[in-house]
């Protein structure tokens, strides 16, 4: 028996309950995994309110973690008792141990530690794809990116700057600004005292920016849009302020033949060849230092409730892992 956090039905943080829970012995193809690490996002918030609707009666949350491997099942050749490995799935993770498919499962390079790989996996996965699959970011191109204090905007100015991009960045606060200036941005604009459209227009001397990268949704689509150049993209990935409505086709002809894509990770890293190989590139700017992870918060597991109210209350900056 050992411990998990369980929402039997949607809502706030508090429906996050610790309770005891089965964890059987790995089937065919199959590992049990001891986590010592866990990553927080805000998808775990969409699946706990309810935005995201659940497959079953009850939900444990969480996309990503780390930890050690105690047992393999059957067929299982590559992974063995005492390997450190982390993954991504579709939810799962607020627990003390848990079976997983071999197949999804990523041997942690020397010098990466759980922490690290909890707090950057899925972020640093996602980054990954944003700037190699839904734009190939060219050197010289102006980007923006909103969030750039969070998680996934902190990794986001970093491969930006590698990439030979100018990344504007929006953060709501002068803290966080400052945060994001160290991360890789070359500009990053406070939008709880300025309107960013204005300013994105004024640093690419009117021309607009080619991508925006967008997690936050309703609050800041249509100002996205109003920021980029004739042909951009907008790449919205995120819905912290909500689900985006009022959005019609004609808005993307009105703004000069732009395009709009809402990507999931996971169709990015669908098979084993794409985990593999985004997650190669990861790790590999991980550890010749063109990526780094600030130094994740780290709260007890039982505590991810009060994370989570963090987190939906716009408190937080960079990463939390939380530690079984």
């Amino acid at each position: 028996m050992s411990k998990a956090l369980i929402a039997h039905a949607p809502g706030g943080p508090e429906v996050l309950q610790w309770e005891d829970i089965e964890t059987p012995a790995p089937g065919p193809g199959e590992v049990l995994l001891r986590q010592t690490a866990i990553g927080v996002n805000f998808i775990d918030i969409y699946q706990r309110s309810g935005l995201y609707p659940w497959a079953t009666p009850t939900l444990i949350p969480g996309g990503e973690a780390a930890g050690v491997v105690e047992a393999v099942g059957d067929g299982v050749t590559d992974i063995n008792p005492g390997d450190r490995v982390g993954y991504v799935t579709a939810g799962g993770a607020y627990r003390e141990k848990r079976v997983l498919r071999a197949e999804r499962l990523l041997h942690l390079p020397e010098g990466i530690s759980d922490v690290t790989a909890a707090a950057s996996l899925l972020k640093g996965m996602t980054v990954q794809y944003l700037v190699t699959a839904c734009h190939a970011v060219k050197p010289g191109d102006r980007v923006l990116v909103h969030a750039a204090a969070g998680g996934v905007g902190l990794l986001l100015g970093q491969w930006l700057k590698a990439l030979g991009a100018f990344a504007i960045g929006t953060a709501g606060s002068q803290e966080k600004v400052a945060l994001a200036l160290q991360h890789g941005y070359a500009h990053v604009i406070n939008y709880s005292t300025q309107d960013f459209v204005p300013v994105v227009r004024d640093l690419t001397e009117d021309k607009g920016v080619v991508a925006v990268y967008d997690s936050v949704g309703q609050d800041t689509w249509a100002g996205s849009l109003k920021c980029l150049a004739r042909r951009g993209i907008f790449v919205n990935f995120g819905q912290s302020s909500g689900l985006i409505t009022g959005f019609s086709m004609g808005d993307l002809a009105r703004g000069g033949s732009l395009s709009a894509i809402r990507p999931a990770l996971f169709d990015y890293i669908a098979t084993r060849e794409e985990l593999l190989e985004r997650s190669a590139d990861l790790f590999a700017r991980l550890q010749d230092g063109t990526l780094q992870v600030p130094a994740p918060h780290t709260r007890p597991l039982r505590d991810a409730a009060l994370v989570h109210a963090d987190l939906e209350a716009r408190r937080t900056t960079g990463a939390t892992v939380l530690i079984p």
